[in-house]
């Protein structure tokens, strides 16, 4: 056990201090406008060289501090979490093989090895989503690796479509544009789409959830699903040439879809992932509206803030004896009095409280869309989602902590050393980063005037949130239809289109076939028939050798007389 403890804690403490390393080195790249562009030969075999590019600025820096950062709490926190299970140190290798794969993909300017990060992050999580092997797990995994082969082929369309520019490297064309360079947008936006799981690509996101929570804290947070966005974000110079109105609207539906289904689901887990793809479609949206460094500052924020959501969520499971069902919960505040409270720090900075880490993005991302001549609809759409986000998060916690005791009898609870200081370290970066963010990025405040009216929107949005998110956690519970409920719970229908409705007409028509050919006429047809036949034969002469002389001599008669003739 000494070994497999000395292997997380040096793995978490190596990518911590490598995160430090990286976030001040990203500060000094951004204070001083700084960008290395490096070029690795490592392999010259004749007159071919191989080469390896990495793109080095204040971006790609910061995002991999912030991914090391996560990385080496998450690992620790895995010590203790995964300590009864067998295989501890192969989970502790598909982590860190996890993390190295996304940041392959954040430093590469190069199609090729932008691949490589891609794929590898699609194949460790398949690993990672199966590591509970049972039958749930299989199939989240199969649904999550063949909705990211989508993207996968996406990129793969997209390296050959590179080959019109003469050069792999995006990183030299996303400044100019001509008549084929929508084709190229088109790939890059559907690999963002299926990675992000934007709709109709969303129905793998909650799945994944079968992965262990630590696993679950570092898809959500920074990882797996964040890959897209920095994609997209990469090529937003791109973006600027294109109506990005339909892909646009996608991110509102998801970011609508998504906060709505979280408000009627009793699965801790599955809140916290739908709660995920709303904020995906909010830094998607943000995107397409032309505002790709409020995206990337949301990216980072919404990073810090649910990676210490699941980690709560994770003791709060660890203690329930595996149980995920918040009805179950009720007052752990009086059991786990500091889970609880880091769990209320990153939901609040969920909700965007005032001066928490999300409130800096989510504030100014509003303001920014408010201001940007958009239309109605897309007006509407953000404060419903500000709205759910604030109702599924105060549902979440008055079923968590404060309603009643609900709590199975005879559990154990105790918070673990480890546990807790792996979630400090968050709980101060889900309060400060936000403001310790705009003050590097933005080296000008950015100051947005609105009537009062305007202004007080979002806050009234809020409360109205927050009072329905009490009433849907209440024991006088708000009333909603079957249908209704069965319409959100299934993620608007997506999980049945992806799954069942996707493979269950060939399976239908497959039956068919096998009913037909294998068990019907074509066995009777193919198989059946030559020993039919064989067997109609045998019987025939059989009864005629040994049961009737007189038929067997007149057929030799009519046979002699048919030949004389």
């Amino acid at each position: 056990m000494l070994n497999k403890v000395s292997v997380y804690f040096l793995g978490s403490l190596f990518l911590f201090m490598m995160s430090i390393l990286l976030f001040f080195l990203g500060c000094f790249f951004l204070i001083n406008d700084y960008v290395l562009f490096l070029d690795w030969e490592f392999l010259s075999f004749v007159s071919c060289n191989m080469t390896m590019t990495f793109l080095f600025d204040w971006m790609s820096l910061v995002f991999v501090s912030c991914v090391f950062l996560i990385s080496s709490m998450v690992i620790y926190y895995s010590e203790s979490y995964m300590i009864s299970d067998k295989s501890s140190v192969r989970f502790y290798f598909l982590v860190f093989l996890f993390v190295m794969s996304m940041m392959m993909m954040v430093v590469s300017p190069n199609l090729i090895s932008i691949l490589i990060g891609w794929d590898g992050l699609g194949l460790v999580s398949y690993c990672l989503v199966i590591y509970f092997q049972n039958f749930k797990s299989y199939s989240a995994g199969m649904l999550t690796i063949l909705a990211n082969r989508v993207g996968d082929v996406a990129i793969l369309l997209s390296i050959s479509w590179m080959l019109n520019y003469g050069s792999w490297h995006y990183i030299y064309y996303v400044g100019m544009w001509d008549y084929w360079g929508i084709y190229l947008v088109s790939l890059v936006v559907l690999a963002g789409f299926t990675k992000s799981a934007q709709i109709p690509f969303s129905s793998w996101l909650p799945a994944a959830m079968a992965a262990p929570t630590p696993v679950s804290s570092l898809v959500h947070s920074s990882t797996l699903v964040t890959a897209g966005v920095y994609l997209l974000i990469r090529f937003s110079d791109l973006l600027l040439n294109v109506n990005c109105l339909f892909v646009l609207g996608l991110s509102l539906m998801t970011m609508t879809m998504a906060g709505l289904s979280a408000n009627v689901e009793y699965d801790l887990k599955k809140v916290i992932a739908l709660s995920t793809l709303s904020q995906l479609g909010l830094m998607m949206s943000i995107l397409f509206l032309g505002f790709p460094i409020l995206a990337f500052l949301h990216l980072l924020t919404h990073a810090f803030f649910k990676a210490l959501l699941f980690m709560c969520a994770g003791v709060m499971i660890h203690c329930m004896s595996d149980s995920q069902d918040m009805r179950y919960m009720g007052g752990i505040i009086n059991n786990l009095p500091f889970t609880c409270a880091c769990f209320c720090i990153s939901n609040l900075s969920l909700c965007g409280f005032p001066f928490m880490a999300g409130f800096y993005s989510k504030d100014i991302i509003i303001e920014m869309m408010t201001s940007s001549m958009g239309n109605f609809f897309i007006y509407l759409f953000f404060f419903i989602s500000v709205g759910t986000t604030v109702s599924y998060t105060f549902r979440s916690v008055n079923f968590c902590l404060f309603s009643g005791l609900n709590m199975y009898s005879c559990q154990v609870y105790s918070e673990d050393s480890i546990m807790m200081k792996s979630m400090v370290v968050l709980s101060l970066l889900a309060i400060f980063s936000g403001s310790m963010l705009c003050w590097l990025v933005f080296s000008v405040p950015c100051l947005v005037f609105f009537p009062f009216h305007m202004k007080i929107m979002p806050l009234i949005f809020i409360l109205l949130g927050a009072w329905i998110g009490f009433k849907l956690s209440s024991r006088g519970k708000l009333m909603l239809g079957l249908i209704f409920g069965f319409f959100m719970s299934s993620m608007w229908f997506l999980t049945f289109l992806s799954t069942s409705m996707v493979y269950g007409n060939f399976l239908y028509l497959s039956n068919n076939y096998i009913s037909m050919m294998d068990y019907g006429w074509g066995e009777f047809l193919i198989s059946k028939s030559p020993l039919m036949v064989s067997s109609l034969f045998s019987r025939v002469a059989s009864f005629y050798q040994y049961n009737n002389v007189k038929i067997f001599m007149l057929i030799y008669l009519l046979m002699i007389v048919f030949f004389i003739i």
